[in-house]
């Protein structure tokens, strides 16, 4: 297993406390206001696959400000934690798609297609806040279906690079990484590259889902093969995970970083830190290939 730990506790600026509130850092970028327009460069909007129409169901598309018809994009999708959920630092999480910002604090809002993607109820009607599926068998085909279908409607209506796709997610979407976007070989084979952050799959047993042991998380992980995974979490908090990692005997190309902040929130990526540097370098090196638009 090829393993990069890299401990960041200094922040930009003149802070260097390890684990310091987000608050106590000015952010840098605002996630764009959702609109139910159409997309386009700069824009945030909610969205519906047209086979979706008739449901609940819809994601949020975000296209760059340097995006043009007919260019091609990397695409970072995304999956939610789990709401609705708060702290005692006054962190929130709502589950909502609208709710997502880990996505374009990697992004910056510029040269990557972003797609926060939902999870979706059983019967595939409507989005859930909690896990995926609903109570008590937690289906998650519907969410592995809705997401195999936006990622290649993205590609194909909005320039999004097939070869250039990122899966990253916070919480629950750090467990989805591997949950969902591990779970069979179809949808597998969409990814390039993977950025969980606060949680991972097979770490923590005993999740109220079918398949939340180690003999399951390990056959998904099986499907990773060489491909990047940047593993971060709340302060230096990655321990665990590597730790867990080593123990499964699985030869993978894994980055630990700790965000430096003590929060459990993606709204540390809205700020400026050497950690969202390092991982905005990792990204670009593992995609292997320059970033284009039509310019």
């Amino acid at each position: 297993m090829q393993i990069t730990i890299i401990v960041l506790f200094l922040l930009a600026g003149n802070l260097s406390a390890q684990n310091v509130d987000i608050s106590t850092v000015q952010p840098d970028l605002t996630v764009p206001v959702l609109t139910a327009g159409k997309p386009s460069a700069g824009l945030r909007v909610k969205q519906t696959l047209p086979i979706y129409e008739k449901t609940a169901v819809h994601h949020v598309l975000y296209l760059p400000t340097d995006w043009k018809p007919g260019g091609k994009y990397p695409l970072i999708v995304e999956f939610a934690g789990n709401g609705p959920y708060r702290n005692k630092f006054g962190d929130v999480s709502t589950g909502h798609v609208e709710g997502s910002r880990l996505g374009y604090g990697i992004s910056g809002g510029k040269r990557y297609i972003w797609l926060c993607l939902p999870y979706l109820n059983s019967a595939g009607t409507a989005n859930v806040t909690r896990w995926w599926g609903s109570k008590p068998d937690y289906n998650p085909k519907p969410t592995i279906n809705y997401c195999k279908a936006a990622v290649k409607w993205v590609c194909q209506n909005y320039g999004g690079d097939s070869k250039r796709v990122v899966l990253a997610g916070f919480s629950r979407g750090a467990i989805a990484c591997n949950f969902i976007g591990l779970h069979d070989d179809e949808i597998a084979k969409l990814w390039s590259a993977f950025i969980p952050y606060s949680h991972y799959d097979g770490v923590i047993t005993g999740w109220p889902y079918p398949g939340a042991d180690r003999a399951s998380a390990l056959l998904r992980l099986k499907r990773l093969g060489k491909r990047p995974q940047f593993i971060c979490g709340e302060g230096a908090n990655t321990n665990r995970t590597a730790a867990y990692l080593k123990k499964t005997g699985i030869k993978g190309q894994f980055t630990f970083i700790g965000t430096g902040f003590r929060n459990h929130s993606d709204a540390w990526t809205l700020r400026p830190s050497r950690a969202r540097a390092e991982m905005r370098k990792w990204l670009a090196n593992s995609l292997k290939s320059s970033i284009t638009t039509t310019e």
